[in-house]
This record gives structure tokens, C-alpha cells and sequence, in this order.
């Protein structure tokens, strides 16, 4: 093994096409485990969490049974796991094996147990073997290494609740901050894909701050049947986001348009449900990593609204421990999610 090397605390180093760029554009990067920098942290992965976008798009054009050989694929071919046809990736679990001389200052040492909070599409990946796949979590548990550039925000994992579900709540936890900087009492709330991981915690994040109506549009039944039985929307609109009219249409007897609509949803298309859902100098968040800048643009423009349309930010100053919290003071919502990620 070499001498640990220097390295650029954002990762410009493990870059090799093209070289010297930032990790995240980068189209591959040196996976190399042997080589160690000094603004690394090297972790021995063991569960991937990939994004819900990512995941539906290696199910339906490989099939269930070959999502496995696509990741290993992509991170062959790639040095990462970045979805070429989605561009996003994930995050992952696993414990920490050697810290760089320019890294401790992040305060872990090796043993600890620790989850990315940084997109694996940027996250150095090398895999032996993946071990097991759960689709219903978009969850893959594999055997290999990667690691954590001294700029990469990351999280230990907490000892009161499931792993699973922890790293789950890791891989949206950008999502309920967001919404608490831009709900306010009094406004009405719609959330797409209101029945998902992301969507659901914003349905609680916008009831806890006071929105006077929140509003969830979920297509799949048993989704929807979770969400109503958690009480934090006034309605669930069974229908299909990629449909704006049909939701326009839905939300004119249910109050017209509203003031600030989360896109949580997994599929494209959903950007012009969205932005007709929402009033005049209103607000679209985009959650989802399967929306398009180019088709909400033009699309408002094309129908007249003047609205702001956000692009959704995975990462937000405490976002970890906001999230966290907001499940662990809500008694039904953890129940929910323990169920169907723990």
C-alpha cells in the first residue's frame, strides 16, 4: 500500500474523466482502494440505498433480477454508482476502516457506523459482491469499499432506531427542512408522490408548521391507504401526477389552486401537475430527481405562471438530526415507516 497522498478536500483528485473535475460531473473516477489521500475517510460499505428514481428506472429496463448486474455495471464502468439515464445515485451505510491525516477533524475514528449524506454519484464506489436486493426499499446490501471526501457531509448512525429505516430517512433527509423554511401557517400545501419516503415526511413537516390544508396526491392504492391513515391530510387525491390536468381538475373542489406544492414523485413528467396546482407568485419545490429544469421552465412560461420554481437540495444545515427528530415525535409515522423500511 502507498503512502497517503495529499488529495483535494473536494475530491478533484479521484477524478479521471475528465481529470481534475469535480466528482459529481465527473463521468468516472478512480476507484483505487489502495490509494490513500489524506482528506478521506475509507468506509467498508455494506447497504447501498439508491434513490427511488434510479432504482424504478434499473427495474424497468433490466427487469427486477438484473438491477444487481446493472449496479455492479455501472460502478465497473464508472468508479460510482451514478445512474446514467437518471444522473443520481444514492447513499450508502457502512463502517469507517481508516481516517486521513486531514480528515480527522470530522471526528470519527476507525469502527464507527456511519451513512453518506453526500450522493453516491459522487461517492469513489468499489464492489466485490452484492448480497441482496430489497426493492420495496430500494435498499442493496453488498460487500465492497468507498469513500468520503473531507467536504462530504456524512452521519453516525443513531441507536434508537432501526438501521434500515435510519439509512432510509438518511437518503430524503433534505426533504422536511425545506419545507419548514417555506410553509407558513395559514398556507395550503400539496404534496406529489405524497405517499413515498420524501413525501410523507413533508406531509408532516408542513402539518407541524401550520399549514391550513395539506393536500397528497398518491397514484399507488396502498400508499394512499397509509397516508389517509396517518390523518395529516385533509384530502388524498388518488391520481397520476404526469396528469397536471387531472390534478387541476381535482384540486378545483378541493379549494383551487395552493399556495406551495412539494414534487416528491419517481417518474418523470410531473412537472406541469405541479406548477398549474400552484397559485401566482406561489412556489414549486422539486424534490424528485426525475424532474426536468428544462420542461418546468417552459412549461410555466408556456401556461403564464409566474411562480418560483425551486430545485430540490439534498443537503441542508442539520438536515440529519431535523428529520430524525420529526419521526421520533411522531408516534404514527414512525410505526408506518419502521413497517415498510425497518
Amino acid at each position: 500500500m502507498s503512502d497517503e497522498r495529499l488529495g483535494d478536500p473536494f475530491g478533484t483528485h479521484r477524478s479521471l474523466e475528465p481529470v481534475g473535475a469535480l466528482p459529481q460531473p465527473a463521468w468516472r473516477l478512480d476507484n483505487d482502494m489502495q490509494v490513500r489521500y489524506a482528506t478521506e475517510i475509507l468506509v467498508d460499505v455494506e447497504t447501498l440505498n439508491l434513490d427511488a428514481a434510479s432504482f424504478r428506472q434499473m427495474e424497468e429496463s433490466c427487469g427486477e433480477g438484473g438491477v444487481g448486474e446493472r449496479i455492479l455495471q455501472t460502478v465497473r464502468e464508472r468508479g460510482k454508482q451514478h445512474n446514467p439515464v437518471t444522473g443520481s445515485g444514492g447513499m450508502l451505510l457502512g463502517r469507517v476502516a481508516w481516517v486521513g491525516s486531514r480528515a480527522v477533524h470530522r471526528g470519527v475514528v476507525p469502527g464507527d457506523r456511519v451513512a453518506t449524506l453526500a450522493s453516491l454519484s459522487l461517492t469513489p464506489l468499489r464492489l466485490e459482491a452484492i448480497r441482496e436486493i430489497r426493492p420495496a426499499s430500494a435498499q442493496v446490501d453488498v460487500v465492497g469499499q468507498a469513500v468520503i471526501f473531507a467536504s462530504a457531509p456524512f452521519a453516525r448512525m443513531p441507536e434508537d432506531l432501526p438501521e434500515r429505516l435510519a439509512l432510509a430517512l438518511f437518503d430524503v433527509a433534505g426533504a422536511a427542512p425545506q419545507v419548514a423554511r417555506r410553509v407558513h401557517p395559514g398556507d395550503r400545501v400539496l404534496v406529489l408522490g405524497a405517499g413515498g419516503k420524501s413525501g410523507l415526511l413533508c406531509c408532516a413537516e408542513a402539518r407541524r408548521r401550520g399549514a391550513a390544508v395539506v393536500l397528497g396526491v398518491e397514484l399507488h392504492e396502498p400508499f394512499a391507504e397509509e397516508l389517509r391513515s396517518l390523518g395529516l391530510c385533509e384530502d388524498v387525491i388518488q391520481a397520476d401526477a404526469r396528469n397536471p390536468l387531472a390534478i387541476r381538475d381535482a384540486l378545483a373542489s378541493r379549494g383551487g389552486e395552493v399556495d406551495v406544492t412539494f414534487s416528491c414523485v419517481n417518474v418523470e413528467g410531473a412537472e406541469m401537475a405541479a406548477i398549474l396546482a400552484t397559485r401566482s407568485r406561489g412556489c414549486v419545490y422539486f424534490f424528485a430527481m426525475s424532474t426536468s429544469f428544462s420542461r418546468a421552465a417552459l412549461g410555466a412560461e408556456g401556461v403564464g405562471k409566474d411562480i418560483d420554481l425551486l430545485i430540490g437540495n439534498g443537503f441542508a444545515e442539520g438536515h440529519a438530526e431535523h428529520t430524525l427528530e420529526l419521526v421520533r415525535n411522531s408516534p404514527a409515522l414512525r410505526t408506518l415507516l419502521e413497517r415498510r423500511y425497518g
